[in-house]
């Protein structure tokens, strides 16, 4: 194929064929990835980006910019050719824009090889211009759901008459992977009841998975489902028909008074009529003669590789310079006005952009005194979230249906529940969507808000697809979990956590915080508020525990430090010591008393924390758990799944080794051997050794 035929394209079919044959390329090149759904969703996505997005490649991040999330994560090779072609600026630690480009024409043809900007799936902070993490599917429309949510809720508070700081849209383009994961009917539902005005879901309908047709595995009617969420629905047959493609974003964009869903009817067969329909739509490159094929179909030279045409760039990137460039001025010019006019609220929104706390921002969380009755550290974390949220205006979030249990309510003045009528409220109802809920949060945490979510430890299991990502995109999502072992009760096997602690601390930048009482409680959301760049699981009781005194024991400080030394032998030289997290730490010091009143004295170790334990330099580790001292016992409610590491090969684990049973919480702890009597004598039994 000649360059000369190639100039009867016009400039939209170079930009749109150049965005197909750079993913095909990349592919091919790398003998790895998925070339269809660019190839298909090549027009929608230039048609997007060309006329309605509102972005300025030059500074990626800026406040008010437009998001495009790929749900569709496998076919990132159609971000990648986008983000190059559009001339998308890397960014600093600080998120400040620089001069190098994000991708590269390098980086596309080192796709998906190792410290590639091009990975197997778009990763978010290591590609500028990600949005958010995808490739499980689903994820990047509930996470555009989330970020819909910042978006209105950052409307609601900072924009004034004359100072609309915050108007932008969520752009998230998914397939029939994405409509078939449950999560993604979880986001929609509660997206449509929110009547999300913001967001538009782009659904890629090519009925191709990796198996096949869609008529092996799917037959929903997806856009009467929608309608049945209280989506708006538009439908375009054709996905190459860019007059019909760019209707439909004006409509979507028209539609004030709930989200939008924009059904796009794609083929992408190209070369061979059957080839790309299994294996070039996901898996597998397309082989040399099926890329020449297809370049020949395209009216493209079949023997250049990574080919640009003159003018792509240029087109792409004036009309996002024209548009989005100069929608960064205009908004940089207007919160400067801003801050003159409204300097608190300004300073609020900055340090809000920047991830810092605000001043004062500890100002007033309680100190809990001694008391042998105690209360559930659940009442404490309800307490301290409270008094710690009145000075954070932008810690919001709520709970999958059990506010009530989980004591995550905020009930100061102003706060009010987030709803269609009300986008300023600061408690959210997620309902019975315990993995959409973590979803929705990671998309408010990439956009700055301070998002938690709660539910019981147990129902982690539903959502853990969405931690994992919090922790692999670095995003200090907060997860407050109660009910947090056997103490449940009468609740029975299916709601008593066993594994889940194990689990938390399995997975690789989770911090993990399981308090002993009520000030410890206030110490760990203290970790929490200073978190910038970690998730956090936080398991409370739901019983009551007793609130340990701190002129007798060690100060409840020690928290941040993972483990500390709360009650020590005499001399400083213990016979054995004794390890524990939670509400299990008020029975090892009862323990360890009673056998100090036998001669035999021992340590006691609160170890809310494996993760920030770990971070902690060796000699402080030695110091806490001296390498001479092997008589040691460990002592949670919990799998014992990992414990050998901290008791050593001559230590004990005292933990559960079944799942648990329906009874009053006595009995339970009674028969898995959660007695002061207990401990007691498995010291005794291993010092006797």
């Amino acid at each position: 194929m000649t360059l000369a035929v190639m100039t009867e394209q016009s400039i939209d079919e170079l930009c749109i064929n150049t965005i197909r044959t750079l993913s095909i390329d990349a592919v091919q090149k790398a003998n790895s990835g998925h070339p269809g759904t660019p190839m298909g969703m090549a027009p929608v996505a230039y048609s997007l980006w060309l006329n309605d997005l509102n972005y300025d490649p030059e500074d990626p991040l800026f406040p008010n910019r437009d998001r495009f999330v790929l749900s569709a994560g496998h076919a990132c090779m159609l971000l990648y050719s986008l983000l190059h072609l559009a001339g998308v600026k890397n960014v600093d630690e600080h998120d400040k824009p620089l001069k190098t480009e994000s991708v590269s024409l390098d980086e596309i043809k080192n796709f998906r090889q190792i410290d590639s900007k091009c990975p197997g799936h778009p990763e978010h902070k290591l590609t500028a211009g990600v949005e958010t993490t995808t490739g499980p599917l689903g994820q990047g429309y509930t996470n555009s759901v989330g970020m819909a949510i910042a978006g209105m809720w950052l409307a609601t508070r900072f924009n004034r008459e004359g100072f609309e700081l915050f108007n932008y849209h969520v752009w998230a383009l998914g397939g029939d992977g994405d409509m078939m994961e449950g999560i993604s009917s979880e986001a929609a539902s509660m997206a449509g009841f929110l009547k999300l005005p913001n967001l538009c879901w782009i659904y890629d309908s090519n009925r191709i998975t990796i198996e096949g047709h869609t008529d092996l595995t799917f037959g929903d009617d997806v856009g009467t489902r929608f309608m049945a969420y209280g989506w708006n629905i538009i439908r375009v047959p054709d996905a190459n028909d860019l007059e019909r493609v760019q209707g439909a974003f004006k409509a979507a964009k028209k539609a004030t008074d709930r989200p939008t869903l924009i059904i796009i009817d794609s083929h992408i067969a190209y070369g061979s009529p059957n080839k790309h329909d299994t294996a070039g739509a996901h898996g597998e490159p397309l082989g040399e003669e099926e890329v020449k094929l297809t370049k020949r179909n395209l009216g493209w030279p079949d023997d250049k590789f990574f080919y640009i045409p003159d003018g792509v760039k240029e087109h792409l990137r004036s009309a996002m310079a024209e548009r989005g460039g100069k929608s960064n001025k205009e908004w940089q010019k207007l919160f400067a006005a801003y801050k003159a006019k409204f300097p608190q609220q300004g300073k609020e929104l900055e340090t809000l952009l920047k991830g810092d706390l605000p001043d004062g921002w500890d100002k007033g969380l309680p100190t809990f005194p001694a008391d042998a009755k105690g209360m559930g550290t659940r009442e404490s974390s309800g307490k301290t979230l409270n008094a710690l949220a009145a000075n954070y205006p932008w810690l919001i979030g709520g709970a999958a249906d059990l506010a009530p249990s989980t004591k995550t309510r905020l009930t100061f003045d102003g706060t009010g529940d987030f709803s269609a009528t009300n986008y300023g409220g600061r408690n959210f109802h997620f309902g019975i969507r315990e993995h959409a809920m973590a979803g929705i949060l990671n998309g408010m945490a990439v956009s700055k808000i301070r998002p938690y979510g709660s539910g019981f430890l147990i129902f982690m299991d539903y959502l853990k697809p969405s931690l994992r990502l919090s922790a692999i995109m670095e995003q200090p999502v907060v997860y407050i979990f109660t009910h947090d072992s056997i103490g449940v009760g009468e609740d029975g096997t299916t709601h008593q956590p066993i594994e889940q602690l194990a689990m938390v601390r399995s997975m690789p930048g989770i911090i993990d915080l399981r308090p002993a009482d009520a000030n410890e409680v206030v110490e760990a959301w203290k970790v929490i508020a200073r978190t910038k760049h970690e998730p956090v699981v936080l398991a409370l009781t739901r019983q009551a525990v007793p609130t340990i005194d701190r002129t007798k024991y060690g100060a409840a400080s020690g928290l941040a430090q993972g483990a500390y030394v709360l009650h020590d032998a005499p001399s400083g030289k213990p016979d054995f010591i004794l390890i524990a997290t939670g509400s299990e730490v008020s029975l090892a010091l009862g323990a360890c008393e009673e056998l100090a009143k036998e001669g035999m004295n021992g340590r006691v170790v609160s170890m809310p924390s494996w993760a920030l334990f770990a971070k902690q330099d060796q000699a402080y580790q030695d110091k806490v758990l001296p390498p001479q001292v092997v008589q040691r016992v460990s002592v949670e409610m919990a799998s014992t799944f990992g414990w050998e590491r901290y008791v050593g090969p001559q230590g004990k684990m005292m933990g559960m080794h079944s799942f648990g049973t329906s009874a009053p919480i006595k009995e339970l702890l009674k028969r898995y051997g959660f007695t002061q009597e207990n401990v007691v004598n498995t010291v005794k039994a291993m010092l006797r050794k």
